[in-house]
């Protein structure tokens, strides 16, 4: 991989977080690209991967922390509430991937 740009490397894990980790609503899968959540999600894991601390708690408690609206906007549930286990693995997957690679 070896991007030495921050922002080629944001926009590079932004597509492939977009393209491989979906969110499940009544067994409906909407990819985060398609949810325009890939690029928020890529932002707040980057750190992680810059100081070489990717664990799946951590990546857990990120997702933890941002939070979607539904309704339009009159509830707000937490990122990590609507992605099936395996595509929290995908994710973890996806970042050490990363990490190695910088």
């Amino acid at each position: 991989m070896a991007k030495t740009n921050t922002t080629e490397l944001l926009e590079a894990l932004a597509a492939e977080i977009g393209e491989n980790v979906y969110i499940d609503i009544a067994k409906w899968h909407l990819y985060l690209s398609d949810a325009k959540l890939h690029t928020v999600v890529a932002e707040q894991l980057y750190p992680l991967i810059t100081t070489n601390s990717v664990t799946e708690d951590r990546v857990l408690k990120v997702l933890e922390s941002i939070t979607v609206k539904i309704g339009g906007g009159r509830r707000e549930l937490s990122l990590i509430d609507l992605l099936p286990l395996q595509c929290q693995v995908h994710l973890v997957d996806i970042l050490e991937k990363y990490q190695r690679e910088i």
